[in-house]
């Protein structure tokens, strides 16, 4: 019997790329087990976005080597983003590692497997847009969610991101294909899907010749037992009138939203090759709440871009305090080696940068905190995800909060509840980040 640890790293997208690479392990006889107890192969799904992530995926990678010079792992095999990114440098600095390989090598991880057992040094790279956008998947998530992938790659080219390098241009999905593994997770017990691509709101222009997010959500809505539907990574550029129709009117699409931002001065947002201008921003989050007046907004920014001054900066502040998002998520900017904007000359001071980061997320705290106590007295349909023996209570997630990125709401009941079931809950209370409520009689 052959082992395999693994070990994926960063966003969701890679999720899916790892789930991917465990069903075909899993059907070639290779056996899922904890590295650290001892495997045949150790893998690391690595991440290689912004600086960050690029360490994470380091120090796994040589905690995996030190489990091989100990003994626990045989092998260690490389794969995801920092592979694809950096490729034979990753072998001639750590030496140790047994295979490092790109995306378009996903589909063959078996065959790189027993080649490494066979105590070849495996160093692949085929095309990036080999990369298979379905497939068969081993779920990593809670048996009653999963994220779907519906695009692979990106055209936005933003002066800040390596991923158009990492992942090849923009690739929709066949819009049955989507549909098919929808019917096929909701069978394994599937009950919220979440969607995502590294820009949702563009899928099918390539295709299709047209924005068909509308219609794949309407057909997504028509597959048995799925019970709710949420949206990631919407770019502003695209989302339509016609897709703000299809979430107020089709009833397993979440009223959430996840629009990533980024700046809201728009001598900045030019620098960051956005499109979307900070006032074109505020009208279609106008149109949002206008539309669907208990949509939850999520966004992200990023401080200290290049050029960013006092002046730059304080539009953004006044834009999060002004616009007042139900989410929100800050990052010091980081100089990506090999993106335009690493070679601009007017870069910000690390300190300056992350001061003003912790500036915006303080403000944030504030707002949410408020937008929590406002919601005190109300019902919400709750996503159960467990019990905490410690507080005697349950734990779940309302329409308002994404897994792993928003808040819980923690609430008490006379009744029991199981892990992906359904119950109304009336929130009494905050509790830092996260709601307290009780399941209504």
């Amino acid at each position: 019997m052959k082992t395999v640890g693994f070990i994926s790293l960063g966003c969701p997208k890679n999720q899916i790329d790892g789930e991917c690479l465990l069903a075909q392990l899993d059907a070639a006889g290779y056996t899922v087990a904890d590295p650290y107890d001892g495997v045949d192969i150790a893998i690391v799904n690595t991440c290689g976005f912004i600086e960050d992530a690029k360490k994470e995926a380091i120090e796994n990678i040589l905690d995996m080597v030190q489990l091989k010079e100990d003994g626990t792992v045989k092998k260690v095999v490389v794969t995801g983003c920092l592979a694809q990114r950096y490729q034979n440098e990753i072998l001639d600095e750590i030496p140790e590692v047994d295979a490092v390989v790109g995306l378009g090598a996903n589909r063959e991880i078996v065959a790189v497997c027993d080649r490494v057992l066979a105590e070849e040094t495996v160093a692949e790279f085929p095309a990036k847009e080999e990369l298979p956008l379905g497939g068969e998947r081993v779920l990593t998530t809670p048996e009653y969610y999963a994220y779907l992938k519906i695009a692979e790659g990106c055209n936005n080219c933003c002066t800040y991101c390596a991923i158009p390098q990492i992942r090849g241009g923009y690739r929709s999905r066949e819009m049955d294909d989507i549909v098919d593994e929808a019917a096929q997770l909701a069978e394994k017990g599937v009950k919220e899907l979440i969607l995502v691509a590294q820009d949702t709101t563009l899928y099918g222009q390539d295709l299709y010749g047209r924005l068909a997010l509308p219609e794949l959500l309407k057909k997504l809505c028509a597959v048995d037992g799925i019970h709710w539907i949420r949206l990631l990574y919407c770019y502003p550029d695209e989302f339509t009138d016609e897709l703000i129709d299809v979430m107020a009117t089709e009833k397993k699409v979440l009223h959430y939203v996840d629009l990533p931002l980024q700046h809201a001065n728009d001598t900045i947002l030019k620098r960051m090759n956005r499109r979307c201008t900070a006032e074109q921003a505020a009208e279609l989050i106008e149109k949002l709440r206008e539309r669907i007046p208990d949509i939850v907004l999520r966004t992200t920014f990023i401080t200290g871009f290049p050029g960013e001054g006092e002046a730059e900066f304080e539009d953004l502040a006044v834009f999060v305090n002004e616009t007042e998002f139900d989410c929100l998520g800050c990052f010091a900017y980081s100089a990506e080696e090999g993106t335009p904007a690493a070679a601009f000359e007017d870069q910000v001071e690390e300190r300056v940068k992350n001061d003003r980061k912790d500036i915006i997320m303080n403000d944030q705290y504030s707002i949410m905190q408020e937008k929590h106590e406002a919601l005190i007295g109300q019902t919400f349909e709750v996503l159960v995800e467990g019990y905490d023996e410690y507080s005697d209570s349950y734990f779940g997630r309302t329409y308002r909060d994404a897994p792993e990125i928003d808040s819980i709401i923690k609430f008490t009941s006379t009744d029991e509840w199981n892990e992906g079931d359904f119950c109304m809950v009336k929130v009494f209370g905050v509790d830092e980040y996260d709601l307290i409520g009780e399941v209504e009689a």
